[in-house]
């Protein structure tokens, strides 16, 4: 096996095709990893296979020729999804297959690919095992999902250097995005935006409707002319909570935006205050400085990427526990608003970009304790 190549400088590879099938925040962080294939591949034809769900992120995206879309986590037509898979991949004769999801599934697709006659000739993976001949040695600890895809790709020769996600927004959405600010007299700079949901089933990671609540008007308080609520279906409660507990400079828009609006809005905000959320991936393709509030899960491993993003965590025996269910949520409560808005201050009167300096990056994310 091949574990190491210089794989941009062979000519033989023409056709490349790149997987990642993972939630929003996943598929997200690796758009970084996307930007730095592209990057090495100048010329050559990219495919990328991702989940139909997250069509909507890649279908203007200039980086991809293709877009496979097969949903393979739809368990009733598990089967039938794997075989249409393998039909689109044999199709594609693909010289390089680059496995940024490599898990059992993916694992299995790829060698069964072999199986039936259409074996690839260069797979690259973050581990050193069937069915990937190109692979990383070691991988450092603790394991952020970027950290194992930069190691696969600089495996095979491919720099792996882009800092932030990279996704390419239509001019609809900034013009979306336009639209809302004029509607509800959002100045650029003048206005932060909450992003306090997350998923229904990860409710722990959530900091709280009334915390929140307490932090905007704490925020309205020292001059800051608009507090903007962003979120999905599973968090409009959550969003009706902290509006109604706050006056009209507080504007919902939960609910008003498609995925692609949120970056723009985003980019001309002072800051962002997030939950482990997906959103909060999506927020970070922007420089705009981002804290974000950190319980049950471990920064190191789920912070954003970018060095103008900056955790916070309580410093508790219990921390990273990634239970579902829990009595006292103590990580949560011992990050009141008034310490949040300490970890606020120096982004609320100095220049965007002299506080973005200050942050100093590092692999595992910079991270407050409590």
């Amino acid at each position: 096996m091949r574990y190491c190549r210089d794989l941009p400088a062979d000519p033989a590879i023409r056709r490349i095709l790149v997987l990642k099938w993972s939630a929003m925040g996943d598929v997200i962080i690796a758009t970084a990893l996307f930007e730095d294939i592209a990057r090495a591949f100048p010329g050559r034809e990219i495919h990328l296979n991702t989940l139909p769900a997250w069509r909507i992120l890649f279908e203007q995206d200039p980086r991809f020729q293709r877009l496979l879309m097969v949903d393979l986590r739809d368990r009733r037509r598990r089967i039938r999804s794997a075989l249409e898979w393998l039909r689109q991949v044999r199709a594609g004769r693909y010289d390089l297959v680059i496995d940024l999801q490599c898990n059992d599934r993916s694992r299995l697709l790829i060698g069964l690919l072999g199986l039936t006659g259409q074996r690839i000739p260069y797979r690259l993976g973050n581990k050193r095992q069937f069915p990937y001949n190109i692979a990383p040695a070691t991988l450092p600890r603790p394991i952020h999902t970027i950290t194992l895809g930069r190691a696969a790709l600089q495996s095979g020769g491919i720099p792996a250097t882009t800092p932030r996600p990279v996704l390419h927004i239509p001019d609809r959405h900034r013009a979306r995005a336009r639209e809302l600010q004029t509607t509800y007299g959002l100045t650029p700079d003048h206005y932060a935006i909450f992003l306090p949901g997350c998923n229904a089933n990860g409710h722990l990671k959530r900091w709280g409707a009334a915390r929140y609540a307490a932090l905007a008007k704490l925020l309205h308080a020292e001059g800051l002319e608009r507090i903007v609520l962003i979120g999905g279906p599973d968090e409009v409660d959550e969003c009706q909570r902290i509006a109604q507990a706050c006056d009209a400079w507080l504007v919902n828009l939960c609910g008003q935006t498609a995925i692609l609006d949120i970056p723009p809005l985003c980019q001309s905000a002072r800051f962002i205050v997030a939950n482990d959320t997906g959103t909060a991936h999506l927020a970070s393709v922007t420089p705009t400085p981002m804290l974000v509030l950190c319980g049950p899960t471990d920064p190191r491993r789920v912070k954003p990427l970018g060095d103008n993003v900056r955790t916070l965590q309580a410093d508790l025996p219990c921390i990273n526990c990634y239970r579902k269910t829990c009595s006292h949520h103590s990580c949560m409560a011992l990050l009141t608003p008034p310490l949040v808005l300490q970890q606020l201050r120096g982004w609320l009167d100095p220049p965007r970009d002299e506080t973005a300096a200050t942050v100093t990056p590092d692999q595992g994310g910079s991270t407050g304790r409590a």
